[in-house]
């Protein structure tokens, strides 16, 4: 019967929700380890700079980057987070800078291209971000810029970490850069900018010169040399084959 498929999908639902609470918990616990680890070792602020948006809006309860920051903040930890802007879509300005502002968190939007600039000033202990897709050998996709900021805390001797639930993993691929294909999205979403004006009313603004064109890829992948280590649910690993392997031996 209709209402009886309903029903089903509906406990199937709720069964995948469940499971993905249970996923980014374990996250979490697993990369609240380095956040106190950095604690331990000197008074003030822990300060984490983040990319796009891998909370609870994302996903459900913990979000997998940013749990591991609220699992610190609940602790009592001093945590601070760099929060990027996220363009063209602005996930960091909107959604994490809210989401972090409703837990009570401290943060600071940044313009995209200011991480580097505090990492050379040594603002920041660590990088946590989400990602799309992993490789099996520890490449990552993740939003547009991140590699940018994985170049960056390389640089600088920031660790750059990922955060992820195995289902991101992709076994059947190992090169990233060449085998994971990158979504084109519309010019307008970098011709325009959309917010609210004074009256906080919401409105678009065009930002570009009439007749300039725009391109608008929306992911970028970090090599996985450039990876400090990735955060899963079964615990932290090198971002390689063996370190996966290693977590996830069924895979193999």
């Amino acid at each position: 019967a209709p209402d009886g498929r309903v029903a089903a999908a509906y406990d199937e639902a709720g069964r995948i929700c469940d499971e993905d609470v249970i996923q980014n918990e374990a996250i979490g616990r697993q990369g609240l380890e380095l956040i106190e680890q950095v604690a331990s070792l000197r008074p003030g602020p822990v300060n984490i700079l983040t990319h796009c948006n891998a909370g609870w809006i994302a996903t459900v309860d913990w979000g997998t980057a940013l749990a591991p920051i609220y699992m610190a903040h609940d602790r009592g930890i001093d945590v601070h987070v760099w929060v990027d802007e996220t363009r063209p879509r602005n996930q960091g300005a909107s959604l994490t800078a809210w989401e972090l502002g409703r837990h009570g968190v401290k943060h600071t939007v940044i313009a995209d291209n200011a991480g580097g600039h505090l990492m050379q000033h040594g603002m920041v202990d660590m990088v946590i971000v989400g990602t799309d897709r992993v490789t099996r050998t520890g490449d990552v996709a993740n939003k547009i810029g991140t590699y940018l900021k994985a170049l960056a805390a390389r640089d600088n001797g920031v660790p750059f970490w990922v955060a992820l639930p195995s289902t991101t993993i992709d076994w059947t691929i190992s090169d990233g850069v060449r085998e994971i294909p990158i979504e084109e999205r519309q010019g307008r979403e970098v011709t325009h900018i959309q917010g609210r004006n004074e009256a906080g009313v919401p409105t678009t603004v065009q930002l570009v010169p009439d007749g300039s064109g725009a391109a608008n890829p929306a992911f970028d992948v970090t090599p996985a040399r450039l990876v400090t280590g990735l955060i899963t649910e079964r615990g932290r690993c090198p971002a390689t084959a063996d370190g996966l392997c290693d977590l996830f031996p069924e895979y193999v």
